[in-house]
């Protein structure tokens, strides 16, 4: 099985005003490739799958999907055959030109393109029901690989030393992530979610994951830059200077927009004096590559530490 992963927490060394203090959790340092709350989710999914014999394992993802890399790399651990159902058709033709698509073919993972509309289909009973003719007998991870086992592996973020901080905060994709941190935090803690999309949709799919009662948390929606992986230049200039004053990377489209959106709100003053904020760094560093690609062919600033995470 995968191997169990020893974090840290680490304070962020930027002094903050009001006595506000800014802690990582470094949940990127889970596994060199199958890291943060990528691993938390595949960790039970991987074990269920084996205990129930599946020999290939089929999930879905974009061109420069975290989920996709992780997944192929642990099905190469665990000796499992992986196929990776990828959003748009025309990503076939520039497989070896895709840094993340790249890497999860020379893990061993298969690819099954699809058109972006086909792709809508997919939470759908007739499709999964296509794709089952199509592949054979597999184990089903979703987009993302939120499902109720993933839940069970993000709720391991918080340990009971994590009661000390007043705000827990993530970012959100699929709402895997922050539906664990919400059934493990305390109730005298904050839960913070910063969305990677845009769009409210997120709120009705995490409360499916948590109990009605748990309401001690909230999606802060203003930092998405206008979409997944959008970017501009400010907030890749704030990366560039957060990486040279703490050492500490981080990816441009999850953490690195949750980390932007705390800096600004501290500022703002959202949080009260003297407030603890553990922040969890969900990993995604492979997607520094890709995103780097697609600012070089556009003449922009790229995001300066690449060659110091390799």
């Amino acid at each position: 099985m995968l191997p169990i992963p020893i974090i840290e927490t680490q304070e962020v060394p930027i002094l903050y005003p009001e006595g506000i203090r800014l802690y990582l959790k470094r949940e990127d340092r889970t596994h060199p490739h199958i890291s943060g709350n990528k691993y938390r989710k595949l960790k039970y999914n991987l074990a269920e799958a084996l205990k129930e014999g599946y020999q290939r394992l089929v999930t879905f993802g974009g061109a420069y999907s975290n989920h996709i890399a992780a997944t192929a790399y642990a099905g190469k651990v665990v000796g499992m055959e992986t196929i990776g159902v990828i959003r748009g058709d025309e990503l076939a033709l520039c497989v070896e030109e895709n840094p993340t698509l790249h890497f999860a073919k020379e893990c061993g993972m298969q690819f099954h393109f699809i058109t972006r509309e086909k792709y809508r289909e997919k939470h759908t009973l007739a499709f999964q029901e296509e794709l089952r003719n199509l592949l054979g007998a597999h184990y089903y991870v979703p987009e993302g690989g939120t499902n109720a086992l993933a839940i069970e592996g993000t709720k391991e973020i918080l340990t009971p030393e994590d009661q000390k901080y007043d705000f827990i905060t993530t970012a959100v994709g699929t709402g895997g992530t922050i539906a664990g941190l919400i059934q493990s935090a305390g109730s005298h803690q904050k839960v913070l979610g910063f969305p990677a999309l845009k769009g409210v949709f997120l709120e009705e799919e995490i409360r499916k994951w948590v109990p009605d009662n748990q309401n001690y948390w909230e999606l802060i929606h203003d930092y998405n830059l206008g979409g997944y992986a959008k970017v501009n230049d400010e907030f890749i200039t704030f990366l560039n200077d957060f990486f040279a004053q703490t050492n500490i990377p981080l990816d441009p489209v999850y953490t690195g927009k949750m980390i932007y959106g705390i800096t600004d709100l501290i500022y703002k003053g959202y949080f009260p004096k003297n407030s603890s904020i553990l922040a969890i760094h969900t990993g995604g560093l492979q997607g520094i590559y890709g995103m780097n690609q697609k600012l070089k062919n556009k003449g922009k600033q790229i995001l300066d530490y690449e060659q110091k995470i390799t």
